[in-house]
C-alpha cells in the first residue's frame, strides 16, 4: 500500500493536513484543499446539522433529549461538534465558519449554570476546550483563560474535580487545558503568565513520561496506549505527542517511551489502526471502526514520528 496515496484518497479534512504536514505541498495548494472542508465531505455535513438556534442536537454540552439506556456520552451537542470541526480544520476565517459561530455565541448556554458558551463554565476540563474553540474561532475567551490560570494546581496540572476537593491533577483535564492555552497563544500572542502556566502543565506530563506514575513508575492506565480519534475529552499518548508537536519545540527525551509505543503500532502495510473509539451518540462515522486501518491515526502518527525524527 502506498500510504500517502491512501491518505490523500479521503476527505478534504484529511487531505489538507497530509499536504501540509507530510507532503510539503505549496501553501496555496494546502489552503485550496482546506477551503473545501466547508462545502464538501464531513465538514459540510456537520455544518448542515446546525439547528436554527445555532446549536447542534439542541444543546451545548448535552443533546436536548437523551435516552435512559443510551450507551456512553453523547458527542452530538454543540461543544463536541465544534471540537470536531476544529479537528477537521474548518477555516475559522471562512464565511461558513463565521456564520456558524455567530448564533453559538449569542444563543448557546452551558447546562451547568446557563452561562453563554464563550464565557465558559466551572470545570477546567470543559473550559480548556472552550478556550481552544474560542481562540480558534476568533472569540473572546480572556476571562476563561484567567480562571484556568487561577485553578492550576501545585503539581502543575489541572483537575475537573478540584472544586470538589481534589488536590492532584488529572492527565485528561491537563491535556484539555494545555491545548486550549496553546491555541490561545497562537491566536492572541499569549502572555508571560499563560506561557508559564503552559510550561508547568507540560512538565507535569513530562515528569510522568506521558504515561507513568511519578511515584512508582507504573503505567497509569492501559487505555492510554490505545489510539483513538476523535479523542473527545480522553487522553492517550498520541494525543499528548501531537500536542507537543504543535508546540513546535524539539522532542524531550522523556517522550521516548511514548514515541516508541506509537512507532510499534505501525502495521506491516504502513498504517495505524483505530483502537479505542469512545462510545456515545455520534453524527456519523468517519472510519470503519476499531481494529481497522485509520487514516486519522495514520496521519497523526506519521506527523508525530516525522517531527521526532523517527519516521
Amino acid at each position: 500500500m502506498q500510504v500517502l496515496e491512501w491518505l490523500l484518497d479521503s476527505d478534504p479534512s484529511i487531505r489538507w493536513q497530509v499536504l501540509r504536514d507530510l507532503a510539503d505541498a505549496p501553501g496555496a495548494e494546502v489552503q485550496a484543499e482546506r477551503a473545501q472542508i466547508a462545502t464538501k465531505g464531513w465538514g459540510a455535513a456537520l455544518l448542515a446539522l446546525q439547528g436554527p438556534d445555532g446549536q447542534w442536537d439542541g444543546g451545548t454540552f448535552f443533546p436536548a433529549t437523551m435516552e435512559k439506556d443510551e450507551r456512553g456520552q453523547p458527542w452530538t451537542a454543540t461543544a463536541y461538534t465544534l471540537r470536531l470541526l476544529r479537528d477537521l480544520g474548518l477555516d475559522p476565517s471562512s464565511a461558513e465558519a463565521r456564520k456558524a459561530i455567530a448564533p453559538v455565541r449569542e444563543n448557546s448556554r452551558w447546562e451547568e449554570g446557563n452561562q453563554l458558551f464563550f464565557d465558559g463554565e466551572v470545570e477546567p476540563c470543559i473550559n480548556g476546550m472552550t478556550v481552544a474553540l474560542g481562540a480558534y474561532f476568533g472569540q473572546k475567551v480572556d476571562g476563561v483563560v484567567e480562571r484556568l490560570l487561577s485553578e492550576q494546581l501545585d503539581d502543575g496540572g489541572w483537575n475537573c474535580e478540584a472544586e470538589r476537593g481534589s488536590t492532584r491533577s488529572s492527565v485528561a483535564t491537563t491535556i484539555n487545558v494545555l491545548e486550549g492555552l496553546l491555541e490561545y497563544e497562537h491566536a492572541k500572542g499569549g502572555s508571560e503568565d499563560v506561557a508559564e502556566a503552559r510550561v508547568r502543565g507540560q512538565e507535569y506530563l513530562l515528569e510522568r513520561g506521558l504515561l507513568r506514575r511519578k511515584s512508582t513508575g507504573k503505567l497509569i492506565d492501559p487505555d492510554w496506549l490505545q489510539l483513538s480519534f476523535p479523542t473527545r475529552w480522553h487522553y492517550d499518548v498520541l494525543r499528548a505527542l501531537d500536542y507537543f508537536r504543535a508546540v513546535g519545540e524539539p522532542p524531550d527525551d522523556r517522550m521516548a517511551e511514548a514515541l516508541a509505543v506509537v512507532a510499534s503500532k505501525r502495521q506491516t502495510n504502513g498504517t495505524w489502526l483505530l483502537e479505542n473509539s469512545h462510545p456515545g451518540r455520534i453524527h456519523f462515522a468517519m472510519e470503519d471502526g476499531d481494529g481497522q486501518p485509520s487514516r486519522w491515526n495514520t496521519l497523526r502518527a506519521l506527523r508525530v514520528l516525522h517531527w521526532s525524527g523517527n519516521s
